[in-house]
This record gives structure tokens, sequence and C-alpha cells, in this order.
């Protein structure tokens, strides 16, 4: 038993044996493919180096990481340029590199292997000793008797097995070790090779490297060169690619500079032609000016008082205020002369005209004749306004300042406005503007700040610009609204608005402001400027959208000189809604005598929840003094009998130029204009795309149009950027189409085309304090279809209403803000059209008859104005 246990154990060392030869062949092959691999990079790069050398473990794996990197750098370093020193240096690593290489083939790497199997040979044949030992003391045992003896038969038979076994793992032992006297050959013939490349690399480097002794030192050196050279290579790099950058801004700008030159050579050209032009057309009217001072005496003073423009007089109202601000004239002699020019007296403009280019002294002699006591022949109206149109117009608002201006100077009243001087305003629209001699100083932070005033005619109108010095650029800002600070801009242009009626003695009748821009007018008036002598008018205030309130933090109206503890309280100033937010438009309508705003019904709508969006309470509260005035329109500018921006004009007595339009219209947006296209009915829309407009009706209606066989064009845009993205794309699917255009922009040309050519004009409003497109459509004879709601309930009324009488009857009225609606009120409208061509011509002339004009609307105005200016001389006495 003890010799089959020793022969187990043998067995057993036997495979440990066989183990560790089998890890050094494969240790054996894996040195002979790293050599082979040296041989390779030693052929392909003699010289490398790399600061890696230092801390790489193995000899094998330190000259693969050091000539790897060797490639890399020099791969990098053919596209830039180094200098040789360093260069020299690389060699000098190189050579340590190979030295080190030297060192480890010398070590006896290899005859360490082939000891390790000489002694496993050794074993192998002591082994062999053992087991034949073993195996004849285990046959002569197993000749013994009995039971003893069949279990050692059953041992020598498993033995016998194991035994087969070992021969065979031997055998393989044995191939093993032919392999690796295989191997050493190879290893042998790869020294050789390796001993030649050195050669090479030796020839190669002309420079001897430093002893094996400054290794350690020397290495040190050059991983801090490499670290350098890596550095010096990374800033090349940058280098070159930010050359690379400047040379293409540079030939960006130069081809910008050459067509801005070539733009500005182009520019001179027609620069100069215009100018010589001009030089000519003014020589040949200074000399036609000679010719009739000479010839004949015609002046203004034979042209009768009523045919004068009202340019003439407010040229010479705006002479008069300059010659009382340059202290010429004392406040009450300018007084009497601005009454004459309300009376527009005859011999009071034939002076003006007389001595017009004279000095200041010399007219004020020719004025001073003709002062004497009058009777007031009107009310002095002073309009404070963020806009007026056509040289400040966003949105109705413009239209309607301008409108009823107008009308009320027509009725012989002395009107005046006063506006911000924004820098995208269309000056070409103002004449005469020039900068008044007058320091204007206003209080605001705290701190007081000064302005410029502007005097200009608009429309026939004296208008005053306000321009502050204030080194915010509070209205130089390339737009009217929308701008973060827009409660300091407009709380500052009021106080520098009252500033200037203090300062330039004047004391009108009326001060009449709108809209929350300028609603802090009213208190600012009362509770700073009656006190200090500005105390001649009453206050009317006109809102034309309650939606826009104007709020800001409490704190903020104290900026321009109101007290916040005494306005933030419910009965005064304090939103209803935000209570420690102050509401400029609910100042204006608590401190002003009359509230107005722009159409009856929206009067009415606005004391309900819904539409008075939070004011309703307040309104309520002074509901005595709320009215509603619907606006008219200027029937001067929107009059398709004269209007020079469409292709036809026409008159309600002859209505062919309206087909002419609509035929050059579809021209001109690639509308189908063939054959049965004649009678198909044209549906437009112009407005702007918000949600008060109704967007969700007006996509509908395009598409339920196309369906009954209609064409529709659309001009509008949105400030809204999700309303007009869902635009552009729905333009975009009717690009080319015959029937359907949509032009997303403001183009005020195309609006009175579309008015002009149009059969129906679609208004589909959610809510709509008044609206003008209703009138001006009916004025150039296209039918309204409208939703009945505010103003326009107050100037479309249904075909089919029976309640209605037929002389009012001008058009068509949904009620509610859904697509059905819409739908019955518009096909009634197409039915119409096609159905009865004769019927809808009637229509047609009937509504371009209906007077839309401000003469009505100014008259109201007049009447409330009386009324306001009875009651505070009734208060006087």
């Amino acid at each position: 038993m003890r010799v089959v246990k020793e022969t187990e154990s043998d067995i057993i060392t036997l495979m440990q044996l066989r183990e560790r030869v089998t890890e050094e062949l494969k240790s054996a092959h894996y040195e002979k493919e790293q050599l082979q691999l040296q041989v390779h990079d030693l052929a392909a790069h003699p010289a490398g180096s790399d600061p890696k050398l230092k801390y790489a473990v193995g000899g094998d794996e330190r000259v693969r990481l050091l000539e790897a990197e060797v490639e890399k750098l020099q791969r990098r370093l053919s596209e830039t340029v180094v200098d040789s020193q360093a260069f020299a240096k690389l060699k000098e690593e190189n050579r340590v590199l190979q030295e080190s290489l030297n060192v480890y083939k010398q070590s006896g790497g290899q005859s360490l292997l082939e000891a390790k199997y000489q002694s496993s040979l050794d074993e192998i044949n002591t082994l062999r000793v053992k087991l034949a030992g073993a195996h004849a003391e285990i046959k002569k045992l197993s000749r013994g008797p009995g039971r003893e003896g069949a279990r050692l038969q059953e041992n020598i038979i498993e033995l016998d097995n194991n035994i087969a076994d070992m021969e065979k793992q031997l055998a393989e032992a044995n191939d093993t070790n032919a392999e690796l006297e295989a191997l050493k050959d190879e290893n042998l013939a790869l020294q050789e090779e390796a001993a030649a490349l050195r050669v090479q690399l030796a020839a190669l480097q002309k420079d001897s490297s430093p002893s094996s002794a400054e290794g350690d030192s020397q290495d040190r050196t050059l991983q801090r060169q490499v670290v350098s050279l890596k550095s010096l290579l990374a800033r090349t790099v940058a280098e070159k690619n930010a050359l690379l950058n400047v040379r293409s801004e540079n030939i960006q700008l130069h081809e910008q500079v050459a067509r801005l030159e070539e733009r500005l050579r182009e520019s001179d050209a027609e620069i100069q032609a215009q100018l010589r032009i001009y030089t000519a057309e003014v020589e040949d009217f200074q000399a036609s000016l000679d010719g009739l001072k000479s010839e004949n005496e015609f002046t203004v003073n034979q042209i009768p008082v009523d045919e004068m423009s009202w340019e003439i007089w407010s040229e010479l109202l705006l002479r008069i205020d300059t010659l009382m601000l340059d202290d010429f004239l004392s406040q009450e002699d300018a007084k009497e002369l601005q009454l004459m020019a309300w009376r527009r007296e005859k011999r009071l403009v034939d002076v003006y005209v007389t001595l017009a280019d004279k000095a200041d002294e010399d007219l004020t002699s020719g004025f001073m004749e003709f002062i004497q006591p009058k009777k007031r022949p009107g009310i002095h109206i002073i309009h404070i306004a963020a806009e007026m149109a056509p040289v400040a117009k966003v949105g109705g608002l413009g239209d309607v300042l301008t409108g009823l201006s107008r009308a009320l100077q027509r009725k012989g009243h002395l009107v005046e406005v006063i506006l911000p001087k924004y820098d995208c305003m269309d000056y070409s629209r103002i004449t005469n503007l020039k900068e008044l001699d007058l320091e204007l100083h206003s209080v605001f932070d705290g701190h007081m700040h000064k302005n410029k005033v502007w005097s200009g005619i608009v429309e026939g109108l004296p208008v005053y610009f306000i321009e502050p010095l204030h080194p915010a650029k509070l209205f130089w800002r390339g737009k009217f609204y929308s701008e973060p600070d827009d409660f300091r801009r407009f709380t500052y242009f009021c106080r520098a608005a009252m500033e200037f009626l203090l300062q330039s003695g004047k004391r009108p009748d009326i001060i009449h402001s709108h809209d929350w821009q300028t609603a802090v007018v009213a208190p600012l008036y009362w509770e700073v400027y009656v006190p200090l002598g500005l105390d001649s008018a009453r206050l009317a205030f006109t809102c034309h959208n309650f939606e826009y309130q104007g709020t800001e933090n409490s704190g903020a109206i104290a900026a321009c000189g109101l007290s916040v503890r005494d306005l933030m309280r419910p009965d005064r100033m304090q939103d209803n809604y935000f209570h420690s937010r102050i509401n400029l438009l609910k100042g204006g309508i608590v401190f002003s005598n009359v509230v107005t705003t722009v159409s009856p019904t929206y009067a009415q709508e606005v004391l309900q929840p819904e539409d008075g969006k939070g004011l309703h309470g307040t309104l309520a509260n002074h509901s005595k003094k709320f009215f509603g005035v619907l606006n008219g329109i200027d029937v001067e500018v929107w009059n398709p009998a004269t209007d020079t921006l469409i292709d036809f004009q026409y008159s309600a007595d002859d209505i062919d130029g309206k087909y002419i339009n609509k035929q050059k219209l579809r021209e001109r947006l690639g509308l189908g204009n063939q054959g049965g296209d004649e009678r198909r009915p044209l549906v437009g829309c112009v407005t702007r795309l918000v949600p008060q407009k109704g967007v969700h009706l007006i996509k509908h209606a395009i598409y339920h149009t196309l369906e009954k066989g209609g064409q529709f064009i659309l001009l509008g845009s949105s400030p809204i950027p999700q309303i007009q993205h869902e635009f552009e794309k729905i333009s975009r699917q009717f690009k080319e189409h015959p029937q359907v255009r949509l032009v997303l922009k403001y183009d005020e040309a195309l609006s009175h085309e579309i008015f002009a050519a149009a059969d129906i004009f679609l208004i589909p409003s959610i809510f709509e304090p008044c609206g003008l497109t209703q009138m001006i459509s009916m004025r150039y004879g296209t039918i309204p279809v409208v939703r009945k709601t505010g103003g326009l309930a107050d100037s479309v009324f249904d075909v089919d209403d029976e309640n209605i009488s037929e002389e009012k009857k001008n058009g068509f009225v949904f009620d509610d803000a859904n697509e059905g609606s819409l739908d019955w009120g518009l096909d009634r409208a197409l039915d119409y059209y096609c159905r009865r061509p004769e019927w809808w011509e009637d229509l047609v002339k009937k509504a371009m008859l209906i007077d839309f004009s401000w003469e009505t609307s100014a008259d109201q105005y007049v009447d409330l104005y009386k009324h306001l200016l009875k009651n505070a001389q009734a208060a006087k006495q």
C-alpha cells in the first residue's frame, strides 16, 4: 500500500510538472511573438524614444512602447516644424533605449527558460525509474492469496491505466520538448537578426550616446523634453487652426467690403443723380416763384379762407407757440393770436404768409397789430398718446387719434397732440419738424432729466414730440412697445408731457389721454400739477382695449413722483386681482372726469366679469361717467375713388373698377383667374393673428371656403411664435394652390388691394372693442361676415335679421365663437353671392354709401367735452 500511495503521489507530481511545462511552452510562444514584433519594429523604425522607458516593467514591453511612441511622434512631427536640437535629443534617447534592449537580451532570460526545461526532463526520468520499481513490486505482491490479492489486482489495473495516461502525457511532454528545441533555434535566428538590425541602428545614429551611468538622469531629461515637445506641437496646431479661421474670416470680410463698396458706389451714383434732379427742380421752382411774385401778386390773400389747408393754420399755431417760448410774445398775447387762428381770420394768415420768412421780431410786430379781446370760438384740446397714424402706428389707436383730431379740428376746435419721439417713426410723414429752443427738465427716480422738444405737422395737426435725454434711451429702441421696461418708459413720458404743459404756459380746456400708456396723466394732473397752477383743464380718458392694463409692482409708481401710500388703495390704483401691484389703467378710470371706450356694445360687455378683465367693478362704480362712442374711419384716406394704392379707382356709382381690382390681385398673387374663376367668390381677411381675433376660426374658414368653391386671401402676422409657425405651415401647404394664398406680414399697400378686390371680408373675433376693418371693407364694397361682439355688433347688421330695418342691413352676422356658427354666416354670404348676383350688387352699393366718418363720433366727444366744461364752470360759481 505504501508503494501504491507513493506511486499516486508521483503521478500527481508528474501532472503538476506537465502543467509547468505547458505554461513554459506558452511563455516561450509569447516571447517568440514579442521578438518577432521587435524585429519588425526595429526594421521599420530604426530611431525612436519615449519617456515611458523609465516606467516600463519588462524589457520587451519597454521596447514596444518606445517604438510605438516614436512612430507616433515622427508622424506628427512630419506635419510641424521642430528644431534640430530637440530631434538630436530624441536620437540620444533612442540610443539609450537600444542599450536597454541589449541589456535585456544579455540578462539570461532565455537561458533561464532552457534551465527550467532541462530540470523538467530530469524530473520525468526520475519518475520513470520510480514507476518501473513500483510496477515490479506490485506484480510480486499480486501473486499473494485471498481478497488482499484481488484488491491489489484491482489497484494494479488502476495503476496500469494511470501509467498509460502518464506515458501518453510523457509523449506529449516529449513533443513539447521538441517544440521547445525548435523555438530555441528560432530564438537564436531572431537574436541574430536583431543584432544585425542593431548594427544598422548604430550606423544611423551619428552621435555617441552618454554612458550607462548617466541613463537615469537622461531619462528624466528626455521626459521633460518630450513633454515640452508635445506642448509645442499642441500650441503650433492651435495657432495653425486659429490662423486658418482668421484667414477664412478675412476672406469673408473682404467679400463683404467688396459688396458694400459696390453698393456704396451705386448709392453714390443714385444720390448724385437725385441731387442733380433736385437741384434742377429747386432752380425751376425758384424761377417759377420769382416769376409769380413779379408778374402776379396772386397769393394766399386771394385764396378763400375755407379753401386753405389745415397745414397752414397748424404751422401758424406752432409759430405762435415758438414766439411765446422764445419770449417774443407774452402768454396772453399768444393766446389772443391762437383765438384768431381758431376763427381762421383771413387777415392774420395774410400777415403770416407775408412775414413768414422774416425775422421773429418782424413777425411779432405784424402779429401785435391784430391783438384785441375776442370771444373764444372753440375748445382747446390736447391729446397725449403713444400712437398717431401714420407716423407711429401699431394698431387702431393711431388711426383713432388722427381721425378724431382731424374731425375736431374741422369743427373749429384747437387740437394739439403730444407724442414720444420714437427713433422708428415714419419721419417722412412729418412736415416742418424742428427742435424748440426750450430746456425742458422733468423729475424721474428722484433726479432731474433733460428733454428735447420738437414740433411738426402731421396730417394737418400740430404735434409736439418729447425726446428724453435719459441714459436708458427710453424711446430709441427700434420699436414702439413690448420692451421689458415699458412701464417706466411711458410713466417717464407722461411726467415730461405734463411738465411741458406747465413750463410752456399752455392752459388747455381738455387733456385727453389714451390707453394704459398715458393713463397716469390723470393722477399726475390732480396730485402734482394742479397744486403747481396747471388747473385749467378737465380730463378725458379713452380705453381702446381693456385687456392691456399696465400693471407693475407698487413701488414702480414712485419713479414719476406719485405717492405709493396714497395710491395703493382699492378705490384708487391698487390692482383688483393682485393687491401688491399698481394698475395704470385703473388710475385713468378713477382720476379722469370722463371715461370712454370705442363702442356702445363693448362698453356694456366690459361691465361683466368675463370682458372687464378685473376692472368691471371699478367701471360699475364710475358708470355715470363711462360711455361708449363708436369709432369712425378717415374717409379721405379710405376712399376707393381716390386711393392711389389700388389698380383702378371706383365708386358706388360705378363699381366696375372693383372687378378689375379683383382680377389684378388674383394675377399678382398667382390665384386662379381663368374662365369659371371670374364668378368665384373671393374671401379676404386682414388682421393681427392673435387669439382675440379668433385664429382657430380663421384657419377653419380657409379650408371651408375652399370646400365651398371660393378663394381665400389672408394678410397678417402674429407676435406669438406658435401661432405664426402654424400659419406658416398652412402657407407652405397652399404655396402653389390656385385658390388660397397667405401673406404672413404687414403690407399697407396690399391691405388696400384686398379691401378693393375681395367680395367678402371675414372678421371672426372672440371680442372686438370696436374694429375698423369692417367699416373700411364696406367703404370699398366688400361685404363683412362678422361675429356679433363689441363694435362689430354696432356696425354690421345681418341681411336676414327681420328685426333690422332694410336700410341698415349690410352684412352677415354669426353669434358663437365656434366652427358651426361661422359656417352658418359664411355659407349664407357665399350662397347669396353665387345665386343672387343682382341682389349682391345692390348690397355692395348700399354698403359703400354708409357714413362711417368721424363726424358723428366727433360730435359726441364735443358734447362730452362741453358737459365737462359746463360742470367745471358751475363748480367755480
